[in-house]
């Protein structure tokens, strides 16, 4: 499993989330960038790649995160440990 495979599971994941099939992240993407991402909507999409991937996220993982490509080291990190 490679980061870019991965940041094309999440992009599909949030354009389901946001409802925008034009939707386009990048490893720098923030929440700052997408309009409809607000603090519930994070939530949301952080339950929706934990259920995805099978893992469970840290609280210091999703604050300290400030960017997607963040988040997905991360997501990776905890790929790699249930291995």
């Amino acid at each position: 499993m490679t980061k870019e495979s991965v940041l094309k599971d999440v992009e599909e994941i949030m354009r389901e989330e946001f409802e925008d099939d034009e939707l386009e992240i990048t490893y720098e993407t923030t929440a700052a960038d997408v309009e409809e991402w607000d603090s519930l909507a994070h939530l949301s999409l952080i339950h929706e790649i934990e259920a995805k991937f099978k893992i469970k996220f840290t609280m210091g993982e999703i604050q300290d995160s400030k960017n997607v490509g963040e988040l997905l080291d991360a997501l990776l990190k905890h790929v790699e440990e249930k291995k």
